[in-house]
């Protein structure tokens, strides 16, 4: 199975600068040394390629086309040369900076489990799932700054949680689309919705209450993590990290400015906004 025409490095370099125009926080910020844009542009490349296969390949392709890369990171972890451009980008990173095998592991086992996994009952239940999704990036993030240690991997983790419950709540609409919902059963029967109300044009009273409550679970979150991943963070390291939660804040303001109203429009941050952000976040003041 080939997969790299379907993914070259040159067409996923260009994904990711559009994907990037778009994203809640900057990635591989411009400001920062050339060596942890590097860092940082392998790492969510390698993300990327993998969400690409679980969303976007062939149904019946995707399993064998995560066992390549499972096969790659084999490779990459025996010292030897990986097939995909993408993972063999992704070795130098790893080597340079130590990362460990787990995080890439984790990110390859949330995309199986979308495969069969397609809905959930309760947050706990969806939190669990992100800690394969959305908290691995966080921590190879601290290897990348030589700042993991575990008294921060907690505080990364809840910070990543909340990222990925935001980007649940923006992506609504698509993920339903693709059949998939993110949003817990529990909450919606709570709030009297059907599934079929994500497929409305306009988001109903009841559905905007669920898209809240869980605004509201990641905004905790964020209090929670954000100040003692800060405190703990030094350098460009915290510059890098502050950014990505400056981004999880606006995007959460954007999602109340818009009155969670996901179905009409996108409600993403406004980019002009997010260095005021970014400064709040670098001066220990977070909301």
């Amino acid at each position: 199975m080939i997969i790299e025409p379907l993914w070259s490095v040159e067409e996923h370099d260009r994904a990711l600068d559009r994907l990037a125009a778009r994203e809640n926080f900057p990635v591989a910020a411009r400001l920062l040394p050339a060596r942890h844009r590097a860092g940082l542009r392998a790492v969510y490349g390698y993300a990327r390629l993998v969400d690409d296969i679980g969303d976007e390949a062939p149904p019946e392709q995707r399993a064998k086309l995560l066992d390549l890369v499972d096969d790659d990171l084999d490779r990459v972890f025996a010292g030897r040369t990986p097939n995909l451009p993408q993972l063999r980008r992704l070795a130098g990173a790893v080597h340079a900076h130590r990362i460990p095998e787990a995080p890439f592991r984790d990110l390859v086992r949330a995309n199986r489990q979308d495969q069969v996994v397609h809905r959930y009952e309760t947050f706990d239940e969806l939190a669990g799932y992100c800690a394969l999704s959305a908290a691995p990036v966080g921590r190879i993030v601290l290897h990348l700054f030589r700042a993991h240690r575990p008294a921060l991997e907690a505080a990364s983790d809840d910070v990543c949680t909340a990222l990925q419950v935001i980007e649940h709540c923006q992506d609504a609409s698509q993920d339903y689309r693709d059949g998939r919902i993110y949003l817990p059963a529990a909450d919606l029967r709570r709030f009297g919705c059907a599934e079929e109300d994500l497929a409305r044009a306009a988001t109903p009273t009841r559905l905007r209450g669920v898209l809240a409550l869980q605004a509201g679970r990641a905004a905790e979150l964020l209090d929670r993590g954000a100040p003692p991943l800060m405190a703990g963070l030094t350098g460009w390291g915290r510059i890098a990290v502050a950014g990505y939660i400056a981004g999880g804040r606006a995007a959460l303001a954007a999602l109340a400015r818009g009155r969670y109203d996901v179905l009409a429009r996108q409600l993403r941050p406004r980019h002009a906004a997010l260095p005021a952000g970014w400064a709040r976040v670098l001066r220990g003041s977070v909301r």
